[in-house]
């Protein structure tokens, strides 16, 4: 007989052994020294060999193992017991709360943690993540108002009339409590310390022209509908030589043209509100609105996790960003368009404004 070198299992392979040194006249007592077994173990192999062949010596047969004492029915209660609330006092369930639930349940046997984690993982539950979910009803408004917005985005560059997105950030002031301690040669980590006064509030009201990597942002203490009359003067001033800007925004109580005409008068508002031609996202899709995208570039290069207490210091900060931005033309790479959207949400495109 003759063992190859590919064999896989060492248990086959020692079997193997027993039989080709059995057949080269060694005794049970010698096969067991070289193989390093029992020789209760050797014998039990030749006993194998003899009542079946090789096929029975070397291969065990299957067993069906004691059965499962969580069966698929428990596992789907389990499953269907992390879909429930929690118990009061606790967020969300994790495997080890699920555990001490399951145990309590008279409709289940006493599993044991793992055979939770194998529940949820067969149903593919897992309560201690989340996703936010931003769209509650797809109606008819919803797909209008996106597909508009999304038609926007695919039209390529026109300065004049420019694809401008426009959205605000509430700002909390801070102050340090002590003096943070700089970093320096042999400690370089800057330090600290995490106590902090708080100074107010104030608001960055942000616009962006994504295609280029435009960027105009504006500091206020609040968001009144003056705030936004002044910041939309200052988007159109900034395209003296557009026709129209296309300006995207969301549906908020002061974003329209009474904020202007209250502020300006009726002459003058309705000729600022002219140079917009205005694209409302649907409610609840701001993600939709590329000033969201704007914010958060901003949020991180800007404000990243300093403290920030007065306004003054969050303008100069704001206008050094602008600057700086604008010099190296951030552009947003936007790559969701109409058809995603429908392939992504599967709606009848024939489906008209109720």
């Amino acid at each position: 007989m003759k063992i190859k070198k590919t064999t896989k299992s060492k248990r086959i392979h020692n079997r193997a052994m027993i039989l080709l040194l059995s057949a080269e006249g060694k005794g049970i007592t010698e096969i067991a020294r070289l193989n390093v077994l029992s020789e209760k173990g050797v014998k039990n192999i030749m006993g194998r060999y003899a009542a079946g062949g090789v096929e029975l010596a070397l291969y065990d047969r299957h067993r069906t193992g004691r059965p499962p004492t969580v069966t698929p029915s428990d596992k789907q209660r389990i499953a269907a017991k992390a879909c429930t609330a929690p118990p009061e006092g606790r967020a969300r369930w994790t495997v080890a709360l699920l555990t001490e639930a399951v145990k309590k349940d008279e409709r289940l046997p006493t599993t044991s943690r793992e055979s939770v984690r194998q529940a949820l993982h067969l149903h593919q539950i897992k309560p201690w993540r989340e996703k936010m979910w931003c769209i509650p009803e797809l109606n008819g408004e919803y797909i209008h108002r996106m597909e508009d917005v999304l038609d926007l985005y695919e039209r390529p560059h026109n300065s004049e009339r420019p694809v401008v997105c426009f959205d605000e950030k509430p700002i909390q002031l801070l102050n340090d409590g002590r003096p943070t301690i700089a970093a320096k040669l042999g400690n370089g980590v800057k330090k600290k310390d995490y106590e902090y006064k708080r100074k107010g509030t104030a608001n960055v009201f942000c616009a962006v022209e994504p295609k280029i990597g435009r960027y105009i942002t504006k500091v206020t203490k609040r968001r009144k509908k003056s705030d936004f009359a002044k910041f939309l003067n200052e988007i159109a001033a900034s395209y003296p030589k557009a026709t129209k800007i296309e300006l995207v925004m969301d549906n908020l109580n002061t974003h329209n043209e009474s904020s202007l005409t209250e502020y300006y008068g009726i002459d003058s508002g309705n000729k600022i509100w002219s140079r917009f031609n205005i694209h409302y996202t649907p409610k609840h899709a701001s993600w939709l609105n590329q000033a969201e995208i704007a914010i958060g570039i901003y949020s991180r290069q800007c404000l990243g996790r300093d403290r920030i207490g007065t306004i003054a210091k969050l303008r100069a900060r704001s206008k050094a960003w602008s600057k700086r931005a604008n010099k190296e033309k951030i552009i947003i790479g936007w790559t969701f368009t109409k058809m995603k959207a429908r392939q992504k949400f599967k709606y009848n495109v024939r489906k008209k404004v109720s």
